[in-house]
C-alpha cells in the first residue's frame, strides 16, 4: 500500500478463450461501463526475447460497475476487410489489431478509436511495420475503419501506444505516441509527438521527445511508453501542462544471439502539451504490481486506462503479466508528493 494508490482487484481475468489480455480502454459515453480490450489468440514463443509473435483481437468489454468487466464478442469494425487488404504487401502478414484507445471528440461528439496495426515480415523480421490505425463512429457499435492516421517515417519508425492531448492555444494537439529509434546496441523505444490537426486524418511525426537511451533511469532504461494523461481537476501541474503515467521497461540485454527484454512497471511523467515538450520524468517506478513476475516469468504492470471518480480520487486500469487487468485506486494527495517543486 502507498499514499499515492492502493492496489486493488482483478477487474478483468482471462477466460477459456483467451490466456492472456491486456490494453483495457473504456467508453466515456458508457459512463465507463464499456470499452475495448486486446486479446491474444497465439503466442509464438518466450515474451521476454525479441522475436516472440503474438495474434491478436479486440474485444468488447461490459461490466455493471468499475470493478469488473466481462469480455464480449470480438469487435466489428466495418470496411476492416477492404481497408487491411489496401495495407497489406508482398510478405507481409497482419498479426491482427492490438493496444485499443477510445477518444470522443468534443467538438463532434464522434467515437474515435486508434490502434496498433503490426504487419509482421516473413522474409525480413526488420522489414516489419507498425502503424496507428483508426476508425471511427457515432459509437461503438458503428465505427467504420478508415486508414491509418500514422503509418511510418522515412526511417521506418512507425507509431502506437497513443496518448491524446487536449487542443493547445493554436488550434491543435501534441499527441504523443511509442515510437522506434534505432540505437548503438538495441532499438529503443521512444515517445515521441503527433501532431493531429485533425484527429479524423493524418497526423504527422514530431520530434522525439524521449529516447531511454539518453537517460539514466534503470526503470525505463530500454523501452518507453506514453499513458494515460490525469485530468486537470484531478491534479493540477500548471498551465498548459498534464501530468500522466508512462509505461517503462528495464534495459535489454544480449544473451548470446538473443536479446532478452526486461520487466515493465509505471512511472510517472509531466507533459506540456502547449508546446509539445516533456518537462520530468520519474526518476524511479510509480507502480509495481504486487503479483508481477509471480509466474516466473517476465514481470510486467502496464497502464492503459485512467477514471476520475471523486475530487482527488481515480481509478488506474494496467494489465499485469499480460494475463490479468488490475485496479488501482490513486490519490492526488499522495501523488503530488512524489512530484517536483517547479
Amino acid at each position: 500500500m502507498s499514499e499515492a494508490y492502493v492496489e486493488g482487484k482483478k477487474v478483468i481475468e482471462v477466460d477459456k478463450r483467451f490466456k492472456h489480455v491486456m490494453a483495457l480502454t473504456l467508453d466515456p459515453t458508457s459512463n465507463y461501463r464499456d470499452g475495448v480490450l486486446r486479446c491474444i489468440t497465439s503466442r509464438s514463443g518466450d515474451l521476454a526475447i525479441k522475436g516472440n509473435i503474438d495474434r491478436s483481437e479486440l474485444h468488447r468489454i461490459s461490466g455493471a460497475s468499475l470493478d469488473k468487466f466481462v469480455i464480449g464478442e470480438r469487435l466489428k469494425l466495418k470496411n476492416e476487410d477492404k481497408i487491411t487488404k489496401e495495407l497489406n504487401g508482398a510478405n507481409l502478414d497482419l498479426l491482427g489489431l492490438e493496444d485499443p484507445d477510445i477518444f470522443i471528440d468534443e467538438q463532434t461528439g464522434l467515437t474515435h478509436l486508434y490502434f496498433t496495426m503490426p504487419f509482421h515480415n516473413n522474409v525480413d523480421e526488420e522489414k516489419g511495420f507498425v502503424y496507428l490505425g483508426h476508425a471511427v463512429g457515432k459509437d461503438l457499435d458503428s465505427l467504420e475503419m478508415a486508414m491509418p492516421v500514422l503509418m511510418v517515417d522515412k526511417f521506418g519508425n512507425g507509431a502506437k501506444e497513443v496518448s491524446i492531448a487536449p487542443l493547445n492555444s493554436r488550434g491543435f494537439r501534441y499527441n504523443l505516441v511509442e515510437s522506434s529509434k534505432k540505437g548503438k546496441d538495441f532499438i529503443y523505444s521512444t515517445v515521441r509527438i503527433a501532431i493531429a490537426h485533425d484527429v479524423s486524418r493524418s497526423w504527422k511525426f514530431g520530434e522525439v521527445l524521449f529516447n531511454p537511451e539518453d537517460y539514466n533511469i534503470s526503470w525505463i532504461a530500454g523501452h518507453a511508453s506514453p499513458g494515460p494523461l490525469f485530468p486537470k481537476n484531478f491534479i493540477y501541474v500548471g498551465d498548459g501542462r498534464l501530468l500522466g503515467v508512462m509505461n517503462g521497461c528495464e534495459a535489454n540485454k544480449k544473451i548470446g544471439k538473443d536479446i532478452k527484454y526486461g520487466n515493465f512497471s509505471i512511472g510517472l511523467f509531466i507533459y506540456d502539451y502547449e508546446n509539445g515538450k516533456i518537462d520530468w520524468v520519474s526518476p524511479e517506478p510509480f507502480i509495481q504490481d504486487s503479483e508481477a513476475g509471480k509466474g516466473g516469468g517476465r514481470a510486467i504492470t502496464f497502464a492503459s486506462q485512467f477514471v476520475e471518480t471523486e475530487s482527488g480520487k481515480g481509478i488506474l486500469y494496467a494489465h499485469v503479466d499480460d494475463s490479468f487487468v488490475r485496479s488501482y485506486t490513486l490519490s492526488a494527495e499522495g501523488i503530488r508528493k512524489l512530484l517536483p517543486n517547479f
